[in-house]
């Protein structure tokens, strides 16, 4: 993660993309509850071991140029343009795509990370506005320089990092702090006080996830703990709370004038004051946090993909622009990847892994350590359709561990020549437990382990336990999923800039026993979020009709071991999981 100096010293991106795919988006440093893993953009190349794929393609012919089209379908689909913003932890863009899912014109800042203290981590909130408008602003230029009209541009969408807590005056306009970004641990004290609380082990029954330093209700607490000025505009009832959605949104729509005050039911679902049943605030949620809904101004939850509710942009080329659509990025990961019916799931390998596993119109409460949560919202009559969330802490980082701790590799791309220069893992089995393991078995006094080493031991073998240690975790996730649903996984879609390692994906695909779906186009975070603006404008009215969306040279890893032999390799990697245990004391967990 770069931390700049300032906001005059952001690096941005200068080029758009090509209709005929000779320049694609840079895979920068991206959120990693969001994006791809910076170290792993590029392609592994010749150095992989040859995988079992398939390549699936609408056709063998090569892709027409701009404006040129076989069908009239297809032509009115190319016409349709729509933007999404996707701001993220650590850069925000703008991605132009057409009606086929194409991008055809990107811009992208990278913003200031604000360090304050040990484990604190803060944005500039009108840094967050900036980089947006900024974005939007160069990518309708090189849009425009392509022979394009701004007009062409029928909605935006907006994907966001989730959780990232922002307050502000209702009355000025003006934050009154810092943002506080999601992976923030400040809060780690107000965690364990709340825990002791009565009511405390029902709250994942009624909003889905539990206690912890990231969801937003903590960090607003820590506000009017800490910040008399909040504090203050609490007492009088004029302090607005939203998540980094409704910030841009309310300021993108000229601010205070206009007060478009609003947020979808995925980033509400974050935050731990809404229902997830009802899709509402919950009075005894807030009541639960000391929070009085009478003084606490708290943005209206929409759908996520709705013509009438976000506004439109007040300033600029696109001014007067409708905001149709907002996503949470890892529900609109899963809506770029089209998981629209029960039993699909997404995954995202980035510095961790993030899992969205569709549910269905009912939300499931899980019994095995995962969380629940909206996937997406689509209204029209439409019911809210839910999902199951996992996440793995070690993926990319792992990699990059391999790189800067272990002096392994120079580059993290190469960390799949590296696995290659061996036939196997060499009996290794790496718990990449650096800070405990996530779901599904959130255990804090885990650390890093090693098992199996022998006189034979190469680099390559470790290599190899690295990927496999994320691709363990990922099926032991997949499989609670599936239990805690009733529903089978056919398949598994993935991106991610580990996404890229064949042979990462390959044995992801030996290990969870089903194919594993690649798409050549890999922002699917940003075309989730232009598919919602594109249903609340009618370029989509039904699913069905996505069906071309970001198909063309997908590829598909098969599984090329028996189940017999999957199950035999997560047996051993669940007997290291339990060896690895113990060795923090209770005072050392509550330390890190």
């Amino acid at each position: 993660m770069d931390t700049l100096s300032s906001f005059s010293t952001r690096r941005e991106s200068k080029y758009h993309i090509t209709m005929d795919g000779s320049k694609e988006i840079p895979d920068i440093d991206q959120n990693p509850q969001q994006q791809a893993d910076p170290t792993l953009t590029k392609a592994s190349g010749s150095a992989d071991a040859k995988p079992k794929v398939r390549t699936e393609s609408k056709s063998g012919a090569q892709r027409p140029p701009l404006n040129r089209f076989t069908t009239s379908h297809e032509n009115v689909l190319q016409e349709n343009f729509i933007g999404a913003i996707d701001q993220g932890t650590t850069s925000s863009r703008f991605i132009i795509f057409n009606g086929v899912g194409e991008p055809v014109a990107m811009h992208q800042i990278e913003f200031e990370q604000k360090y304050p203290e040990s484990g604190w981590h803060e944005h500039d909130p009108w840094e967050l506005v900036h980089s947006v408008e900024t974005c939007i602003e160069e990518a309708t230029k090189k849009f425009i320089e392509l022979g394009h009209k701004a007009s062409d541009i029928k909605a935006i969408g907006l994907t966001n990092q989730r959780e990232t807590t922002l307050v502000w005056d209702a009355e000025t306009g003006e934050p009154l702090h810092n943002a506080i970004a999601w992976p923030d641990t400040r809060t780690k004290g107000l965690v364990r006080e709340f825990k002791e609380r009565k009511g405390d082990q029902n709250l994942s029954e009624i909003c889905g996830i539990p206690l912890s330093t990231y969801p937003s209700c903590l960090k607003l607490v820590w506000m009017l703990r800490h910040i008399p000025e909040v504090q203050h505009a609490y007492d009088e009832g004029r302090l607005c709370f939203g998540t980094v959605d409704t910030w841009l949104i309310y300021n993108l729509n000229g601010g205070k004038e206009k007060n478009v005050f609003v947020t979808d039911s995925t980033n509400a679902s974050r935050t731990m004051f809404m229902n997830l049943h009802t899709c509402q605030y919950d009075d005894n949620l807030l009541s639960f946090f000391d929070l009085d809904r009478n003084k606490l101004r708290l943005p209206k939850i929409v759908p996520s993909s709705c013509a009438d509710a976000y506004g439109t942009l007040a300033k600029g080329t696109l001014k007067g622009m409708k905001i149709a659509g907002c996503l949470g990025d890892q529900s609109s990961a899963l809506v770029g990847q089209q998981g629209f019916t029960p039993g699909s799931a997404k995954n995202t390998y980035g510095t961790g892994c993030f899992l969205l596993y569709n549910v269905g119109e009912k939300p499931t409460i899980s019994t095995h350590g995962l969380l629940a949560t909206v996937a997406y919202d689509f209204g029209r009559n439409r019911k809210p359709v839910y999902a199951l969330e996992g996440s793995v802490a070690v993926a990319g980082s792992g990699v990059k561990f391999l790189m800067n701790n272990m002096g392994f590799i120079a580059h993290a791309e190469k960390v799949s020549e590296l696995a290659s220069t061996v036939d196997d893992n060499g009996g290794l089995v790496f718990v990449t437990a650096f800070s405990g393991l996530f779901a599904p078995y959130w255990i804090d006094d885990a650390k890093g382990t090693i098992f199996g080493i022998t006189q034979h031991t190469q680099r390559g073998h470790i290599a190899r336990a690295t990927l496999e240690a994320t691709c363990f975790q990922t099926k032991a996730i997949l499989d609670a999923m599936e239990k805690d649903s009733g529903h089978a996984l056919s398949d598994l879609a993935v991106d991610g800039g580990m996404s890229n390692s064949n042979i990462c994906m390959q044995t992801q695909s030996n290990i969870i026993g089903i194919p594993v779906n690649r798409p050549a186009m890999r922002e699917t975070t940003a075309l989730g979020a232009a598919i919602a603006a594109g249903f609340a404008v009618d370029i989509w009215k039904e699913f069905s009709e996505l069906k071309a969306i970001n198909q063309k040279n997908r590829m598909v890893f098969e599984p090329e071991v028996t189940p017999e032999e999957s199950q035999k390799m997560f047996k051993k990697w669940d007997r290291a999981v339990s060896m690895c245990r113990g060795w923090l004391d209770v005072d050392e967990v509550t330390e890190t």
